[in-house]
């Protein structure tokens, strides 16, 4: 949930297809100090990683024939692209309804039987009108001409290049029948300036309608961004006081009642509450929080009052890193995205070709009057062509499934990761804080040779003092609850053997304390516990042994329970077709008996820190397509050499940060859900390209006249602006079913439908 490399967003402006994405992508890459940029077409945005000048970047996008603007403060950018948002969607109304003012009556004038070729009587009436309609061209269609000139200048071509041609060279036509009508056969004497009004005024619709599909699938970073509070109550000596979000700072002491929305992170010092974390979790039931428990930004508070110091403000909330990744993971790219890319970067010129090669064939090959059908074949051709749908097709379906995830509490990292979660087939999980609640205890104390309970515990939590393992906390924990426990002098020579315990000195004495094959190494017998060693394991406990000079002193069994939906959660992910697979460094014993209540089909036990990434290495040998599911920082290396890595949010920063996917709430229900949206993100994908490419595989070879032989007919340039206009609001529109999908297991139970979905 961190990004290591530095980030800019900036704010493009004038990009209209998929070629426009490539040629800023490249713009920005060749800037000294980037090492990544991704262009967000849906968004017109880009993002870019790295340590480059922003002016730098400003000035070669601006070089390659587009606006840019950096902007780094969320509240500043939201506010920015509301803005650009409904000025463009303004703009786009009112030059539609201006262009089809001109363009509906016309068509209508010919629909109705009206004339639509020169006459000698109607020359000046038809002169009027080519006027008006060149008057409307440049008011409301100038910006798309004005792309066109720039991006020839900049050697590329683009969709308004293909707009500008075709609606261009109906103009001209139309406007030369009119100057010059000798010139052209009587037959060939028809007009074309209502196909030039309509197709600006339905492409402009096209535009308003998709810009107000587009601001609907960015709802869920929108709702993200509203769910910091605009001011704070700070104690202060002199009372409380209400102070704007920007000026509160760490070590502040802030107070929350019924109703608040938490400000910014901080720890409880006084008081309790129960408090609404669906926001960021996806899970609905308030939760219990009293001193040294953490708050979290965005956060509601149910009931109840507290007084709390703030840790973290600003862009280091949990909340404000949340929002960086749904915002990295909206800008990023899945192979098949990039993919569609690489097509759009050439798609434009193929069609212009195309166009010019159906042109020919007509003039040559076509009946009377040829030239009239060459100019409708050629502009048909570009209409039709244009790649908007192409080009919006991946990024609308990541903004939407992206946004949808989050408030299912699952953290995206990068779009590529929902691709490869729909080719997993099987999961990993590591047991402790996974499968388990991560929150152990010691159930039992077992002496031999003589030692008693006390003395046993008192020496192992002395020698405990300095690790962070959860069975470290948890016979520490023990040791504080019993009151006749016993201090013992400080260690010395304190090793940690990985995978298998510690050992120090203490008190003269040399102490072991760890697992059985920890024990067997350094040549202790362990045969006076053997049999208690494997009665616990098979309870599912995790026995800890000690050793003192040698000799065994005491077996602590240490249990972690399962956590309480787990049964649950592996069986829906079982019926979803995935091999379950636990890899643990714990006993076998206990972990097979872990695994048989779960229902696992395979266990990978006594596994070291350093062999857990081998084990994925081996599965992956076999043919299978892995996701390590883990929290520790031991499972960071597994989290990075699987196919996905998914973190649970409640472990380390370090398994945090090397996983492509992170769950905010702490239930394997999360696992189920991040794979149900995947599936569902890449399905609506390939919908959307596959719609694409149809409608151009389609659309282009009737606009080149192919069914002319057999209907005696053409498709019309206006009907093919309309098409075109249509597919990509059909692209965005079916991007926006995302916006409602809902994991099966969360139909059927409405109290895991997340609260974010209904704000």
């Amino acid at each position: 949930m961190s990004s290591a490399d530095e980030s800019l967003h900036l704010l493009i402006d004038g990009m209209s297809c998929a070629s426009c994405v490539t040629r800023v992508e490249r713009a920005l890459a060749g800037v000294a100090g980037v090492s990544r940029a991704r262009v967000n077409l849906a968004e017109r945005s880009a993002l870019v990683m790295g340590t480059p000048a922003p002016q730098a970047l400003i000035a070669a996008v601006q070089q390659a024939g587009y606006g840019a603007e950096v902007i780094q403060d969320e509240d500043a950018r939201r506010q920015r692209q509301q803005q650009t948002a409904a000025r463009a969607m303004r703009r786009f109304s009112w030059q539609s309804a201006l262009a089809l003012a001109l363009g509906v009556p016309l068509m209508v004038w010919g629909l109705l039987g009206g004339s639509m070729a020169l006459t000698p009587a109607t020359r000046l009436p038809w002169l009027a009108v080519g006027l008006l309609t060149l008057a409307v061209m440049v008011v409301a269609g100038g910006h798309f001409y004005r792309s066109a000139v720039t991006s020839l200048r900049n050697g590329s071509a683009t969709m308004d290049t293909l707009l500008a041609l075709g609606t261009g060279a109906a103009w001209l036509y139309s406007i030369s029948v009119v100057f010059w009508p000798q010139a052209f056969p009587a037959m060939a004497r028809h007009l074309y300036f209502e196909a030039s009004a309509m197709i600006i005024g339905l492409i402009n619709l096209g535009h308003a309608l998709e810009q107000r599909a587009r601001q609907h699938a960015s709802g869920a970073l929108a709702r993200l961004l509203s769910l910091t509070p605009p001011n704070a109550r700070v104690v202060m000596d002199g009372g409380e006081q209400l102070m704007p979000l920007a000026h509160v700072v760490p070590g502040m002491t802030l107070r929350l009642v019924s109703g608040d929305r938490v400000p910014v992170d901080g720890d409880i010092v006084q008081g309790e509450v129960w408090l609404d974390e669906s926001m960021l979790t996806g899970e609905p039931a308030a939760r219990h929080k009293q001193a040294g428990d953490r708050v979290h930004a965005g956060t509601v508070v149910a009931d109840g009052s507290v007084l709390f110091t703030a840790q973290a403000t600003g862009n280091q909330t949990t909340l404000a890193r949340i929002i960086r990744l749904v915002r990295q993971a909206q800008s990023s790219k899945p192979a098949i995205g990039q993919l569609a890319d690489r097509i759009s970067a050439v798609f434009v010129p193929v069609v212009v070709a195309i166009a010019l090669a159906s042109a020919a064939i007509w003039f040559v090959f076509g009946p009377e009057p040829r030239i009239a059908y060459t100019l409708v074949i050629a502009t048909t051709v570009l209409i039709i062509a244009c790649p908007c749908a192409l080009g919006l097709a991946t990024p609308m379906s990541i903004i939407a499934g992206v946004g949808r995830a989050a408030e299912f509490g699952v953290l995206v990292c990068d779009a590529d990761a929902l691709q490869q979660a729909t080719h997993i087939d099987t999961l990993v999980f590591d047991k402790t804080g996974t499968l388990t609640e991560g929150r152990p205890r010691v159930v039992a104390i077992e002496p031999f040779n003589g030692w008693d309970n006390r003395r046993a515990l008192a020496l192992a939590a002395a020698i405990e003092q300095g690790s962070a393992h959860p069975l470290a906390q948890a016979i520490r924990a023990r040791a504080q609850e019993d009151d006749h426990a016993q201090t013992p002098p400080q260690p010395e020579q304190f090793r940690t053997l990985r995978g298998l315990g510690v050992s120090a000195r203490l008190a003269q004495q040399q102490v072991l304390l760890g697992n059985d094959a920890l024990l067997t190494q350094h040549g202790v017998d362990t045969e006076a516990g053997a049999g208690r060693l494997r009665y616990w394991a098979q309870q599912g406990a995790t026995p800890v042994l000690l050793a003192v000079d040698g000799q065994l002193a005491a077996l602590f069994a240490v249990h972690d329970p399962i956590r309480s939906d787990s049964g649950e959660a592996l069986e829906r992910l079982r019926a979803a077709g995935y091999q379950l697979v636990m890899l643990t460094g714990d006993n076998a014993d206990t972990a097979r008996t872990v695994a048989a209540r779960l229902g696992i089909d395979r266990v990978m036990a006594g596994v070291l820190p350093d062999g857990k990434a081998a084990a994925i290495v081996s599965l992956q040998r076999q043919g299978h397509r892995v996701a390590m599911i883990g929290d520790g920082i031991n499972d960071a290396p597994a989290l990075a050499q699987a196919e996905v890595g998914i973190a649970m949010g409640s472990g380390s920063d370090i398994a945090i940060e090397t996983a492509a996917i992170t769950l905010m709430r702490s239930s394997l229900h999360g696992v189920a859900d991040a794979l149900a949206l995947a599936n569902a993100t890449l399905r609506n994908m390939k919908q959307n390209l596959l719609g694409a490419f149809f409608y151009n595989v389609l659309g282009i070879p009737i606009a080149a006249g192919i069914l002319f032989p057999f209907t005696g007919t053409l498709l019309s340039p206006v009907v093919a602006g309309a098409a075109m206009a249509l597919s990509s609001i059909t692209v965005v529109s079916n991007a926006n079913r995302l916006i409602r999908f809902t994991p099966s297991s969360a139909r059927t139970d409405p109290q895991r439908t997340p609260a974010a979905a209904d704000s």
